[in-house]
């Protein structure tokens, strides 16, 4: 792959600041153009949803970087999750959740021109990058995913400074 034309998958803009500064500042090799994606259907209620989304638009306004919204369906995540919704926190659930956001990241990749898939989903101090990545390889088949590591004190430093 040359040149990258890069989705980076979005949990809320103090996850995903630390990565959109080092995109814009052509920090990651090769990235080429980038679009945050903000597909969050597993947030609920739907004003904590909307809270995310507007932080995270509010973001990346800031440092005019493109984004697109993903479709808020929060019935459809829970089908995809079904039978699992008692699983802790860095279980089965979360392994299938990431895998649905992964799909609907991949199927917009293909309808517009992207050819990479990243995320932040790791980020948090609450998940694991290990299940976010086996859960990206094994549905992005199609639109490789690349499994980036982010710079956590840049992360931090602008989390401060933003007051998140």
């Amino acid at each position: 792959m040359s040149k990258i034309k890069l989705i980076l998958m979005s949990c809320c803009a103090p996850c995903s600041c630390g990565a959109i500064t080092q995109l814009v500042n052509g920090e990651i090799p090769d990235v080429e153009d980038f679009i945050v994606m903000f597909f969050n259907p597993n947030i609920f209620p739907e004003t904590e949803y909307q809270k995310r989304l507007q932080e995270q638009i509010k973001f990346c306004k800031k440092l005019n970087v493109k984004y697109v919204i993903g479709d808020y369906n929060h019935d459809d995540w829970k089908q995809a999750i079904s039978g699992l919704e008692n699983e802790p926190e860095r279980g089965a659930r979360c392994s299938k959740c990431f895998a649905f956001r992964f799909c609907y990241a991949q199927d917009f990749a293909i309808k517009n021109g992207y050819n990479a898939i990243a995320s932040v989903f790791g980020v948090s101090r609450f998940k694991s990058q290990a299940q976010v990545d086996s859960s990206a390889n094994s549905v992005c088949n199609t639109i490789p995913y690349l499994p980036i590591k982010w710079n956590e004190q840049l992360r931090q430093k602008i989390n401060h400074e933003s007051n998140f």
